[in-house]
């Protein structure tokens, strides 16, 4: 298959995944936001799908985990407390199940694999360079909202580091593998690919991805801290990033689990553990905890002005949605993903670079874990990612 036909395909189908739904050029120019841009490059790539004889159907655990939670989703919603929000919601998850199955159909080869992942690499760090470029223009100083992305999936501060955390240890390992393979202008480039994803996490005021970037860190390093050149770095490194970090930001967590916003996220986690005890098949409904806390949980509602919201975390939300069964299956597939890149990163029989790719896509699933327990974000492409 030549080049221009492998191009085609993304053209259809990747670059409306990571070009039209992660950087959003369709909100930055209103003048092309007239076209229905998701929906034509979705349909054309049903067409490639079905007009690429290459294709062939791809057997996989992580289709038959993913098919099942697919099918509990969809009772939930069935089954819900409240079936018409529900069914507002429905094309949240469907969507990115949709392109799941599209993408592992579509990038059966290495060049479009290649092809696939420097689109990813693009997207999100031109969007990693925007925001660590405004938090520095503002002299590194700390607001409530922290850094804002582009307008969709990653407009919010706490999703936008969890992209970080999902980029930064894949272009780090990139990086770490290419370093001595490049020139220096193309390694300066490499490095503003992990460099940049760090500041747009520190600057985002999420204490939730700040630690668990603080995780990827220290188990990404922890080979190094018996080595004296590694162990200089690390320091270096470590004390640089503290500074850089806004006095108010560190004042957060001093205050974690005192303030009023985590008293209030950990009136959800028990509250949704309620809802998930008495209704452990089906849950309350898919997209179902808020009407259903404003309801029932009223009196636990601490910022009365806005009422209740998501659970901030990804198991309450599916246990919630869905039942104990969905949580279990949701939990699989995460198990799934994370074994599998770490079997990839120790095969020998694969190159070094492909052993780096895994590594990083490893470490990316295990930041959007740790970070997840924290934002309600199991429906976001995240989850399609893993």
């Amino acid at each position: 298959m030549d080049l221009f036909q492998v191009l085609a395909f993304f053209i259809l189908d990747d670059l409306r995944l990571f070009i039209f739904e992660f950087v959003k050029p369709q909100a930055l120019f209103p003048a092309i936001s007239i076209i229905p841009w998701a929906q034509l490059l979705l349909m054309g790539a049903l067409i490639g799908v079905f007009t690429d004889t290459s294709i062939k159907r791809v057997s996989s655990s992580a289709n038959v985990l993913l098919i099942i939670f697919s099918i509990l989703i969809a009772i939930s919603i069935f089954t819900a407390t409240y079936p018409e929000h529900s069914k507002k919601y429905y094309m949240d998850f469907y969507s990115w199940v949709i392109i799941y199955f599209l993408i592992i159909n579509i990038v059966n080869t290495k060049e479009r694999f290649y092809i696939f992942l420097i689109i990813f690499l693009v997207a999100a760090g031109k969007i990693a360079f925007g925001t660590s470029k405004s938090w520095a223009s503002r002299g590194f100083s700390f607001t409530s909202w922290g850094l804002m992305g582009p307008k969709g999936y990653f407009q919010n501060s706490g999703e936008l580091a969890i992209l970080m955390l999902m980029l930064f240890p894949l272009a780090f390992y990139i990086y770490f593998h290419l370093k001595s393979k490049v020139r220096t202008w193309e390694k300066w480039i490499l490095a503003i690919f992990w460099i940049s994803p760090i500041l747009t996490i520190l600057g985002a005021s999420s204490r939730g991805a700040q630690l668990a970037l603080v995780v990827l860190l220290a188990l990404i390093f922890r080979k190094s801290v018996f080595k004296i050149k590694p162990l200089i770095g690390i320091v270096i490194l470590c004390t640089l990033l503290f500074h850089l970090l806004p006095q108010e930001q560190k004042d957060r967590f001093s205050s974690a689990g005192d303030d009023k916003t985590s008293k209030q996220r950990l009136l959800y986690w028990e509250n949704g553990w309620e809802m998930m005890k008495d209704h452990p098949l089906t849950g309350v409904g898919y997209f179902n905890f808020i009407p259903y806390y404003n309801t029932y949980y009223a009196n636990d509602i601490l910022f009365t002005d806005r009422g209740a919201e998501l659970p901030h975390n990804i198991f309450i939300q599916v246990g919630t949605d869905a039942g104990f069964i969905a949580v279990f299956f949701f939990i699989t597939l995460i198990l799934y993903a994370l074994g599998v890149a770490s079997s990839m990163a120790r095969d020998k029989t694969l190159t070094d670079l492909e052993r780096a790719i895994a590594a990083g896509l490893g470490y990316g699933v295990l930041g959007y874990l740790i970070a997840g327990q924290f934002v309600t974000v199991t429906y976001y492409p995240f989850f399609g990612y893993i």
